[in-house]
């Protein structure tokens, strides 16, 4: 056995194939198509390659049926592999390992910690590509090595699988699959598992019922051919001076054969061998001894070396099928139909020629070595053919398509089920409002769609639009037939559609050269909406469309459409939910000067849910910090969310510390549940409200920081040396419990610190603990002469998971400074004469400024304040002037009154003074401190001073 995975892997490009789709790119070019669809079946159910969830069932078991005719072929197959480090494992029709065979103990040990062993589910949805899932998705032999795996785990091995059928019912029943490490690989492997599964097959086949008996005894004794007929040869042997028909032409002689069976009008049929040799068949009727009337396929191989075969020639008047000697294995194959339809019962090449010469309806000879192939019933059997291939194609389809939420994945699952079995090239168009999640529009002839999907048998260019193209249909084309009557239109000769041929002419003329030769179009209608259009062309398969593909196509685009139906109404309320929470975040950096920001905020793959963050400029050039997230997801958690944020805000502009906001907070949230309390029983999206919350209030003049929680994961320091530093804060229940006091911590940062708040979905998920979470992040942040910008880069690459199960929100705080040069401060005695002297002193601070033009209004601010303050006011009194973005100006004092803004009657002395702050500043108020109060000021800077 020639090693060719590894340079498979090499040369192909799976190196990074691999991780360039898992990042989103395309790789159409560097992976085979099998593997690409179950990629993408991968991921569209949520798989992450880095990590499984692999289910155990004990008990598993196949029925004794199957066990006897499979114990055999497996003990061939595994004395087969006695010098090889290969291991055979039999799963059942769900993808469950049932038993695993042969293998050394290196390979078993390597099977077993990647739970690759009996009991465990081997399904594609639950470990995603290889040998056992993949071949049972796509329901066919499938070969898979090294990074063809989807899941990192599986890469350093090799596999081949195959399902088993029921030869007389279709079904399959298990999956066979063959597995070794990658270096020893080999593609041929795929052509041993199918033919160890079709030996289990055709040993499924003995076990057929007397009807099927019957008539294989009739066609033995048919014109006399009973004496020198075969019963039930199990082999062909080469001769000398060639070799035997291979499994592979013997395949394709039983496929032909049911079709001669199907086809009531032709009695001969030509093939062309895999091997180059040339076959004909021909087709008799036999009538079984109880009346059973069937007919009877031969085969002649012309051109090839003559076959000599087993002498197994049944006693005369012998009506059972003989057993196979022991060692060979049968090479028949068998279909059972449902009642009224066809049975065909499988014979290979006899062990002597036939001795009745065979001649075409023209007198030709046929040829000169002829055997039973096929046995079956006539007059239904297209019909039953087509029935059995509708119904497995409907099955598949139910199964297949819809698995996800995305209305373009669902549009390339219909493409994908449908061809080859049923188109040749299959299209998918709809309008850009369903792929927006919006109510679609009546669409008509003109209406300009988006070609979706595409999927075709070939790869060569065409001439028919891409994916991504937009399309608009003139009225004479069946598609826009289709949806003016939103009726299903059949053109079976296309070359006569001129109509279809009017949308371009240039365009679609070398279509038709090319060979697709007929058409079938179905609108996609769900819940009495039309969504798009769907077009199946023909062009490798010879039939033409009929009306029972016609039934059959309406029926898969109806299950696709309801689909995406559901798909397009989970993309509007994802989208709805997502742009009410994007509305309720901080749009934009608020104007401050105490520290410089950078955030980031990622919904969670599931849905929208109620994480935020907000920057909100203090008095006094302080500046508000704030994490929150609202339990659960969706449209309440968003809004939610928004009710929260505004409160924040609200608070803030009262100058609350941040023990009274967040008891303030506490007490809005518990009013939020009882208040919303009836509502949880009737609506899914409400409920009881459960947040968390982190405020921090940074002062650049004093670079003092004062932090709550309210059950929220500890912020970070990072100091200008890189050091790392999480704050302990006190364990405060979160927000909604009432009752519990807030607790806060003051800490001096050094200018140029980071402070780092987040959410728990940054450190925390089911797969990872919050300590871990921790760690990580701690092991990121540690590094000096980073910015804000690029630590939030730096933080989400190492810590986001690939696929976030919550929200995720990160802000990042680097510190600044106000120097001495820009604060002024003068403490003044509680005496009227130090009025005129503060005025001096403002007058002089501003004249060092270069802020001349605001001296009056700043004098009479100072003057009104400090006035104020001695007047009505208790302890000392201080005046402070901050150059910041606006020139500030607060005065404190010991009383914990606060004055009033008033409108004075024409007869008062006073109040007016206040009224005169109001009317010549950009904004003033009353903030609190454990000691008194400040009033303070905020007149904007001239325009050359900003």
């Amino acid at each position: 056995m020639v090693p060719l995975s590894v340079a498979w892997d090499d040369i192909g490009g799976l190196v990074d194939a691999h991780e360039r789709f898992l990042a989103g790119s395309l790789v159409e070019s560097d992976v085979r198509d099998s593997v690409l669809d179950s990629w993408k079946r991968c991921r569209s159910v949520g798989l992450e390659p880095h990590r499984l969830l692999v289910r155990y069932t004990g008990d598993v078991a196949l029925d004794e049926r199957f066990r006897h005719a499979a114990d055999p072929v497996l003990a061939d197959l595994t004395s087969s592999f006695a010098d090889a480090s290969m291991t055979i494992a039999l799963c059942d029709g769900q993808g469950r390992m049932v038993e695993r065979l042969g293998g050394d103990r290196q390979l078993r040990d390597r099977l077993d910690s990647v739970r690759f062993a009996p009991g465990f589910d081997a399904s594609e949805s639950v470990v995603g590509t290889n040998g056992v899932g993949t071949a049972l998705a796509e329901r066919g032999p499938v070969y898979i090595a090294g990074r063809e795996h989807f899941a990192d785990c599986l890469q350093p091995f090799a596999c081949a699988g195959a399902p088993v059928r029921d030869p007389l019912s279709g079904r399959i029943e298990a999956v066979l699959d063959i597995t070794c490490l990658r270096d020893q690989g080999d593609p041929a492997m795929v052509r041993m598992v199918r033919e160890a599964a079709r030996s289990i097959e055709a040993r499924l086949l003995e076990q057929a019922d007397l009807r099927e008996r019957a008539l294989l005894a009739a066609y033995r004794r048919a014109d006399g051919h009973a004496g020198d007929r075969p019963g039930q040869p199990d082999g062909l042997r080469p001769d000398l001076d060639g070799g035997a028909l291979g499994r592979i032409d013997m395949a394709v002689l039983r496929a032909k054969a049911e079709e001669l069976i199907a086809s009531p009008h032709r009695t001969l049929d030509e093939v062309t061998l895999p091997s180059g040799r040339t076959a004909t068949l021909l087709r008799r009727q036999v009538t079984g001894a109880a009346g059973e009337t069937g007919v009877a396929v031969e085969a002649r191989v012309l051109g090839g070396p003559r076959l000599r075969h087993l002498d197994m020639a049944p006693a005369p008047g012998e009506t059972g099928i003989p057993a196979a000697p022991a060692g060979e294995r049968r090479l028949g194959s068998a279909v059972r139909r449902p009642a009224g339809s066809p049975v065909t019962h499988s014979a290979p090449a006899p062990q002597a020629p036939a001795t009745t010469p065979v001649t075409t309806p023209d007198g030709e000879p046929v040829g000169a070595e002829g055997w039973l192939l096929l046995v079956g019933e006539p007059g239904v059997g297209r019909l039953a053919m087509l029935a059995r291939r509708r119904l497995e194609l409907l099955h598949d389809a139910s199964v297949r398509i819809g698995t996800t939420l995305d209305v373009t994945r669902t549009a390339e699952e219909l493409a994908e089920v449908t061809v080859p079995r049923f188109a040749d090239f299959v299209a998918v168009d709809l309008p850009d409002s369903v792929l927006r999640g919006e109510e679609p529009e009546a669409l008509g002839g003109r209406t300009a769609l988006r070609r979706v999907a595409i999927r075709a048998v070939r790869k060569q260019p065409h001439n028919l639009y891409e994916v991504g193209d937009t399309v608009e249909y003139v009225p004479s084309t069946p598609q826009a037939r289709s949806l003016e009557t939103r009726q299903s239109v059949i053109e079976p000769v296309l070359t006569e559609a001129d109509g279809w041929i009017a949308q371009d002419p240039e365009r679609l003329t070398p279509v038709l050269e090319a060979g697709i030769h007929s058409l079938i179009t179905v609108p996609l209608r769900a819940r009495g909406t039309t969504l798009g259009v769907v077009s199946f062309y023909r062009s490798l398969q010879p039939d033409s469309y009929e009306d029972d593909d016609l039934s059959l196509a309406q029926e898969l685009v109806g299950r696709a459409a309801i689909c995406i139906d559901n798909a397009r109404r989970y993309t509007r309320e994802h989208n709805t939910a997502l742009a009410l929470q994007r509305s309720l975040l901080p749009r934009g950096r608020s104007e401050q000067s105490a520290v410089e920001v950078a955030y980031r905020y990622l919904p969670a793959q599931a849905g929208v849910g109620g994480d935020w963050f907000d920057v909100i400029p203090l008095s006094g050039a302080r500046v508000a910090l704030v994490v929150g997230d609202v339990v659960g997801h969706g449209l309440h958690a968003a809004a939610t969310m928004g009710r929260l944020r505004t409160a924040v805000h609200n608070f803030c502009s009262l100058d609350l510390s941040p023990d009274d906001l967040l008891t303030h907070l506490d007490d809005l949230v518990v009013r939020l549940d009882r208040g919303e309390g009836w509502a949880a029983e009737n609506s899914p999206d409400s409920g009881i409200v459960g947040a968390t919350c982190l405020y921090a209030v940074y002062d650049p003049v004093s670079r003092r920081c004062t932090l709550t929680r309210a059950g929220h994961p500890l912020p970070a320091v990072v100091a200008p040396d890189g050091s790392v530093e999480f704050v302990d804060l006190p364990a405060c229940p979160p927000l909604g419990l009432g009752g519990m006091p807030f607790e806060t911590v003051e800490l001096e940062l050094a200018e140029g610190s980071r402070l780092v708040l987040y959410t728990d979905g940054l450190v925390e998920d089911r797969h990872r603990d919050i300590d871990a979470g921790l760690d990580d992040l701690r092991a990121v942040l540690a590094g000096a002469d980073r910015s804000p910008e690029d630590t939030c880069e730096a933080v989400l690459d190492a810590l986001l998971p690939a696929r976030p199960g919550d929200d995720v929100a990160l802000l990042v705080a680097r510190t600044h400074s106000l120097g001495a040069d820009r604060v002024a401060q003068w403490d003044l005695p509680s005496d009227p004469a130090v009025v005129s002297r503060s005025r001096a002193a403002v007058t002089a601070q501003l004249a060092e400024w270069g802020l001349e033009e605001l001296t009056f209004t700043t004098e009479l601010i100072a003057s009104e304040l400090v006035t104020n303050a001695i007047r009505h006011a208790t302890g000392p009194v201080q005046l402070r002037l901050l150059r910041d973005r606006a020139l500030i100006c607060e005065v404190s004092d010991g009383s914990g009154t606060s004055p009033r803004l008033r409108r004075a009657q024409s007869t008062d002395e006073g109040g007016r003074g206040l009224f005169l702050v109001a009317q010549l500043t950009e904004r003033w108020g009353t903030r609190y401190t454990p000691d008194g109060k400040v009033i303070w000021t905020e007149q904007p800077l001239p325009g050359r001073c900003r």
